[in-house]
């Protein structure tokens, strides 16, 4: 049983920052890839960048120098940090576990939360 709770979204003015943190249930984090995801109004949801269990991350091109995903196997955590925010990154973020056990892989999604950014 995993559960995800995602945090830290909120108002940001263009150029601002802001840190938006995943915390996760259960014992299969450490083992896991962890992904951040973004769905804005009448788009598609789409990945904003990941990070597998050996640390190794991948950026969506439109976030790349912009944005840092981490993680704290110890605290069972994902942060996403999102420096020169714009408009365009206004969006609900979603943070989402993937793991391999039983008969293959298994999504877990966390409820999002909303980032604005405007003037």
């Amino acid at each position: 049983q995993v559960q995800l709770v995602e945090s830290g979204g909120g108002l940001v003015q263009p150029g601002g920052s802001l840190r938006l943190s995943c915390a996760a249930s259960g014992s299969m984090f450490s083992i896991s890839t962890m992904g951040w995801f973004r769905q804005a109004p009448g788009k598609q949801r789409e990945l904003v960048a990941s990070i597998t269990s050996g640390g190794s991350t991948k950026y969506a091109d439109s976030v790349k120098g912009r944005f840092i995903v981490s993680r704290d196997d110890a605290k069972n955590t994902v942060d996403l940090q999102m420096n020169s925010l714009k408009p365009e990154d206004t969006a609900v973020y979603y943070c989402k576990q993937r793991s391999l056990y039983g008969i293959g892989l298994h999504d877990y999604w966390g409820q999002g939360t909303q980032v604005t950014v405007s003037s």
